[in-house]
């Protein structure tokens, strides 16, 4: 147990489960610990599919940061990024370009530790430890990194699901693309109860159950709410659909609670 706190900051209490630490572990990652281990596996016995969501999703993040490179875009500004993993957004964007610039954003002090101890030889990505509601001091700190006279394409992967109608969530997302210039993208995944059957949705209030002793409880929305976090944009087909339907690159029956979906500032 010391060992694994010495790369942790005083502050972080490691006795309550964390979102970001939780999705680590079904990442197969292995900044975390105990209380998340334990939270974590708690919603894999009621929801065994949920370490193959949080792969799913993270292969949509894959397959949308290689469509935008082909688009031009060589900037992003990932919020709620969460701690790094095998196959983050610099990863990816830089493979193909060198000069990609990326920042992370998130409010777990250890993924921001993380990050930033694995970009400080990385002069074009870097993590900033902030809430995404904090529109105004997210934007300027991005800005040191990215140039927001060019496109850029702004990741939020599994993080609005924890963040509550009562804390303005559509009006945040609208205030980062109202700063960006045209030509900038937004891609958004989703935790939903849509498609779920009457069994699957009991089974989901369980869940739910276990992240409200969490850093962050979950708020979960319809087909028409994910729809309306892109208004005024133009969407790239297929639409809001299940995160392994989105241009997908390999045959995937998985059954996936989670939208995606991906629009371009006009």
């Amino acid at each position: 147990m010391m060992e694994e706190l010495k790369w942790v900051p005083s502050t972080v209490d490691v006795t309550r489960p964390s979102v970001a630490r939780m999705y680590d572990y079904y990442l197969g990652g292995s900044h975390n610990f105990e209380a998340d281990r334990a939270a974590a596996k708690q919603v894999e016995q009621i929801f065994p599919g949920v370490a193959q969501s949080a792969q799913a999703n993270r292969s949509f993040l894959r397959r949308v940061v290689r469509h935008l490179m082909t688009q031009g875009v060589e900037q992003f500004l990932d919020l709620g990024s969460g701690i790094p993993t095998v196959g983050n957004v610099h990863e990816i964007a830089q493979h193909d370009n060198p000069n990609a610039r990326v920042v992370y954003v998130d409010f777990e002090p250890v993924a921001v530790s993380h990050s930033n101890a694995l970009l400080a030889d990385n002069p074009n990505a870097n993590a900033i430890l902030a809430d995404l509601r904090a529109t105004s001091s997210v934007l300027a700190g991005a800005r040191e990194t990215l140039d927001f006279s060019r496109p850029v394409g702004v990741l939020v992967i599994a993080a609005l699901h924890f963040v509550s109608d009562a804390d303005s969530p559509y009006e945040a997302i609208a205030q980062y693309m109202a700063d960006l210039p045209s030509g900038s993208y937004l891609a958004i995944t989703h935790a939903t109860w849509d498609t779920l059957s009457e069994a699957e949705l009991a089974e989901a209030r369980e869940v739910a159950k276990i992240y409200s002793n969490s850093d962050n409880k979950l708020t979960m929305r319809t087909h028409a709410e994910v729809t309306r976090f892109f208004d005024g944009m133009e969407m790239l087909e297929p639409g809001v659909v299940a995160v392994n339907d989105w241009r997908p690159d390999s045959f995937d029956e998985t059954h996936v609670g989670i939208y995606g979906a991906v629009g371009r500032k006009p």
